[in-house]
């Protein structure tokens, strides 16, 4: 076994401790602007706190910031321990954490001022987009290089979903934000009309596709197995997993446009590939919840282990409701209504944001060679977060069905049932609801950061260190 003190873990703990901090940035702006809809008079008629530009620093802040953060750091540890070797360039992976520092900053600043592209998850400028693209092929180069280098002739599965998760995201980052500069903070697409709607949605469902979910597929299949301390389910069905989402989900984006100028065959495209898409899904969410096949008894008493359970429990249900909402007839009750909300939700805090605290909980321990301070508290942030999530997604998609019914009622005449303000005022409840549960998720993400802070500041060195060599080839 290659000794630890040959790996870079200098840049996996900086990229550690600020998923940390920016998801509680994160968080916080989240829950901000979901007080702002239940209690509009909360922006204070000031402009750059109003739910319009805040939004777009929340999505940032926790697809970028906190989830970005989490994908460097795991996918830096996972290439090394798999491979047996050192990352490729150090001063490229220190370029990497100030490079990415630096663009969350400028996000920080721009996004309350209104500087915007308008595109869903590409609202960034044309220069902060220019520092994104150097930072992430500076990242391609790092964590390829580094494959290159291998001391093992298998590269482990996870790695493939990472290495995946990068090569598409460059694309689909490029081609999404060509622009005319006319000025340092504005630009304008390349693209015009349904053409630009077509390859923002390409973007946009596929930055859900391969930033929330191949990179998050690719922690699952190292981290699970390690906790577990048991071989994959089934690696065959690990690479069946990779190869059909690879084919499928660069496919699904159209189902966004639904009913829109779309032509109505790009519409139907999106939407069978979408449907077919739930196989893969299901198929990976089998292979990482039958890992603890022999050890169920576990769940018991780690609840670290559980918060990985339950974030593959909440990956599947996501990838069910995903392809569902995809159907036509669906999208006309549930496009454009909280529940949508709910739907990414589900995936972004019970998929996503718990599955990189699984994986930051089995991390940190290791990366500091000190013992994790306290599993109770883990246990307490496993419960807020499972309950904030629920609370949070119940309601979005009670609030959602009933926005649905409410805006295709008509009466005898043809006329509408209800007014806009009529739908609205009903949903203040469940506005309320989903405030509450955001607050429990971010309580839940607070008790991490404390003990995250005095894991790290502990005098008690970790008795073992982390030796288990990660078990690839089962089945």
């Amino acid at each position: 076994m290659v000794q630890s003190e040959t790996y870079n873990y200098k840049v996996i703990k900086q990229f550690a401790i600020m998923t940390v901090i920016w998801g509680i940035v994160g968080m916080t702006v989240g829950v901000y602007i979901a007080a702002e809809l239940a209690w509009p008079w909360l922006n204070f008629d000031i402009p750059y706190i109003t739910f319009s530009r805040l939004r777009a620093l929340h999505t940032n802040a926790v697809i970028f910031a906190f989830s970005g953060c989490a994908l460097f750091a795991t996918s830096y540890y996972v290439v090394q321990r798999t491979c047996h070797t050192k990352l490729f360039s150090n001063g490229l992976a220190a370029f990497t954490f100030w490079g990415w520092q630096l663009v969350i900053l400028s996000a920080a600043i721009t996004l309350p001022l209104g500087i915007t592209q308008a595109k869903e998850y590409a609202e960034l400028e044309w220069p902060i987009d220019l520092l994104i693209t150097l930072v992430w092929v500076s990242y391609a180069i790092v964590f390829f290089g580094t494959i290159a280098r291998r001391k093992t002739p298998h590269i482990y599965v996870a790695n493939w979903f990472y290495g995946a998760f990068i090569i598409t995201i460059a694309m689909l980052h490029i081609f999404n934000n060509l622009a005319i500069p006319v000025s340092l903070t504005k630009s304008y697409s390349a693209y015009a009309g349904v053409q630009d709607a077509m390859v923002q949605w390409w973007y946009g469902h596929n930055a859900v596709g391969f930033f929330l979910t191949a990179g998050f597929l690719g922690m699952m299949y190292y981290f699970v197995p390690k906790q577990t301390q048991r071989p994959v389910y089934s690696y065959r069905l690990s690479i069946v997993h990779f190869w059909a989402l690879m084919f499928t989900y660069i496919w699904a984006g159209p189902h966004h446009l639904h009913y829109t100028a779309l032509p109505e065959w790009t519409q139907s495209l999106g939407m069978a590939m979408s449907l077919i898409l739930l196989a893969p899904s299901w198929g990976g969410m089998i292979n990482g919840i039958m890992t603890l096949s022999g050890a169920w008894e576990k769940l018991r008493s780690d609840p670290i282990l559980r918060f990985l359970i339950v974030s593959i429990s909440f990956y599947g249900m996501s990838t069910f409701e995903g392809p569902m909402m995809a159907i036509k007839t669906v999208n006309s009750l549930s496009h454009y209504t909280d529940w949508t909300i709910g739907h990414v939700h589900s995936g972004a805090l019970g998929w996503v944001a718990m599955i990189s605290i699984g994986s930051l909980y089995y991390l940190i321990p290791r990366l500091f060679g000190r013992e994790l301070y306290s599993l109770k508290l883990v246990e307490v942030h496993f419960w807020a977060a499972t309950i904030g999530v629920v609370l949070y997604i119940s309601a979005m998609w009670v609030s959602g069905i009933m926005q649905g019914l409410m805006w295709r009622a008509f009466n005898a005449d043809g006329t509408l049932t209800y007014s806009f303000v009529e739908s609205v005022q009903p949903m203040h409840p469940y506005y309320v609801t989903r405030f509450l549960g955001g607050v429990l998720f971010l309580s839940g993400m607070l008790v991490m950061a404390y003990n995250v802070w005095k894991t790290v500041t502990n005098t008690r060195t970790m008795a073992v260190a982390d030796q288990i060599p990660i078990p690839a080839l089962a089945h």
